[in-house]
């Protein structure tokens, strides 16, 4: 039996991981729930999970036996076994950190926590020997076409989707409309997450986690096309032998096998692959000039100190504008760019440096915005 704290519990990823909770009852137990601002859902699953310990950005009616306590003290508790990061931006840095310090086992779905503070990040794992377990299926697939290698790795691929907009010409992506935007090919994912997928700047944030993950250099990680989401990624070894993890576009299996590891558990529930119905797989190269957020993204992984952490402040913000139809699709990229090029970056950062770059882009970005005259109603 493995003991569960699961922050960001009402949002995709947080909702999936319960599923399997609910499909391995004798397997996992809930610890502690974090949510955000969807009380109701939340309050449903304190119903039905029990757990000890409780947060929310609104303190809900609670149960007797039930304790409201801040995302760090349910990260550190003594009974968690294993803390799952399933919230977006920074709010999962701190109980991260927090959960690394007191030496437990991570299963991460944060894609802005190693992207905005890799380096340190990953210097507190190692320092207080807390494993980091990836949840995201591209770093999953690598994840476990490594496991048991001892050869050198020549290249890491990450496979993208290209999200929905892939095929159309640059032309036509300034009058995309926001449920457009969310209705991806294969994957159901939250609004944000979803956005980023339809930009490319979500493989771009993969890169970088990639690099501090699998301590690999930027030059050996590699990004193509794969509209099938079949591949979730593969792993090139130095005798040129590939290896690839192949499943169903659904994040179930990943979500489950961070929870189990180093176990592989049976679920009748999780969906299976049939090769024959997919019938064929294909790959292609990315096309940059038509998405620019990732190169944006890729650009600041490199450059990296402050760099990421603007980057992750000035796409939320980016992101937020264009879902509340303030901004057209294409005005993404053109915030993100001009914040990033306001920006004068501080390399090997402090952690308090990180929040103050990421807080400097959020307002950056927004007057960016304004007075390049980019918000307007669609």
């Amino acid at each position: 039996m493995k003991r569960l704290a699961i922050l960001g519990s009402t949002g995709s990823i947080g909702q999936q991981t319960l599923d399997i909770v609910r499909d391995l009852p004798d397997r996992f137990e809930v610890v502690g729930l974090a949510g955000g601002e969807n009380a109701g859902l939340l309050a449903e699953q304190v119903s039905q999970f029990q757990p000890k310990l409780v947060y929310s950005t609104i303190k809900p009616s609670l149960p007797a036996k039930t304790k409201f306590s801040s995302m760090e003290e349910i990260a550190i508790h003594p009974e968690v076994d294993l803390v799952v990061i399933a919230t977006t931006g920074k709010t999962g840095l701190a109980p991260t950190l927090a959960a690394i310090r007191a030496g437990k086992k991570i299963a991460l779905a944060n894609k802005e926590i190693l992207a905005m503070a890799g380096e340190i990040i990953t210097a507190e794992a190692k320092r207080h020997q807390a494993q980091i377990l990836p949840i995201d299926s591209e770093h999953s697939a690598i994840w476990q076409c490594l496991r048991g290698e001892k050869a050198e790795v020549a290249r890491l691929i990450l496979t993208a989707s290209g999200g929905p907009f892939y095929r159309r010409l640059p032309s036509q992506l300034a009058t995309v409309t926001v449920e457009e935007a969310l209705q991806h090919p294969t994957w159901k994912m939250g609004k944000k997450v979803t956005i980023d997928s339809a930009t490319l700047m979500n493989k771009g944030l993969e890169a970088i986690e990639a690099r501090w993950l699998f301590s690999v250099p930027f030059s050996k990680i590699e990004i193509v096309i794969h509209p099938q989401s079949i591949v979730h990624s593969l792993v090139e070894f130095t005798d040129g032998a590939l290896k690839a993890q192949l499943s169903f576009p659904d994040m179930h299996l990943p979500i489950q096998y961070a929870l189990s590891y180093p176990k592989r558990l049976p679920n009748s529930t999780l969906p299976r692959l049939d090769l024959v119905l997919v019938n064929s797989l294909t790959f292609e190269a990315v096309n940059y000039d038509k998405f620019p957020c990732l190169e944006l993204a890729l650009d600041a992984g490199k450059k990296g100190g402050t760099y990421p952490s603007v980057l992750c402040a000035a796409d939320e913000v980016a992101t937020e504008l264009f879902l509340a139809k303030h901004i057209n699709f294409p005005g993404i990229a053109e915030i993100i760019a001009k914040t990033i090029n306001l920006h004068r970056g501080i390399m090997n950062p402090t952690l308090d440096e990180i929040l103050d770059a990421y807080t400097w882009a959020r307002e950056t970005a927004l007057r960016v915005a304004s007075k390049e005259s980019l918000c307007y109603k669609q």
